[in-house]
């Protein structure tokens, strides 16, 4: 149960810092409403689905003690990275006051939600950091996990896409992200920390 708590926050911390896949939302959610937002909602959570199925059954692949060392030292040292990246910066979200209504179709809010997702990086990176340090966790528990963190995904993704339906939460909103950004990193920073600790010992 530690050991879920501890990956469950980091993953769900790691939920809370805007990033395209958030900007992609509120943008959808406010040009074209929140029902049709749930289709990048989706696309989002599928893109991220394939990156933690991608990175857990990897597991297998490196077993091997050597090649598993190297890949939890790079895992801790990128969550370490990031975690100082978000305790350096000082986001702020803005909207457009001349945005215009647009109507996408659910379907394609679908396919701009798994482009994005696929597209950026981090979230293979940060998926294959969460799973070395689960190597040793039986397929029944890394099946739970990546359910977990699949659900985690598209519950905060819709909520995200109905809070922000009006430019008054989004503005509410730019007043939190930079300490949310600060206590994500504070934490990912421990994270990898440990995670490098528990492989030199």
């Amino acid at each position: 149960m530690e050991q879920f708590a501890a990956v469950a926050l980091a993953h769900f911390l790691a939920l809370l810092i805007p990033g395209v896949d958030f900007f992609l939302i509120a943008r959808t959610a406010m040009t074209s409403g929140w029902r049709n937002a749930t289709g990048a909602c989706l696309g989002i959570a599928a893109a991220n689905g394939i990156f933690i199925a991608a990175a857990f059954s990897g597991i297998s692949i490196i077993s091997h003690p050597t090649v598993l060392v190297v890949i939890q030292l790079a895992g801790g040292a990128f969550l370490v990275f990031i975690g100082i990246a978000f305790m350096r910066s000082t986001p702020r979200l803005s909207h457009a006051d001349d945005m215009t209504i647009e109507q996408a179709t659910w379907v394609k809010n679908f396919g701009l939600g798994i482009a994005s997702g696929l597209l950026n990086p981090k979230n293979a990176l940060f998926y294959l950091s969460l799973a070395t340090a689960l190597a040793g966790a039986a397929p029944l528990t890394l099946v739970a996990y990546g359910t977990w963190m699949f659900t985690i995904v598209l519950v905060w993704d819709v909520i995200i896409a109905v809070a922000l339906g009006s430019r008054r939460a989004l503005a509410r909103l730019a007043r939190v992200v930079p300490w949310l950004t600060k206590i994500a990193g504070g934490f990912l920073i421990l994270f990898g920390i440990a995670l490098i600790v528990a492989v030199v010992q």
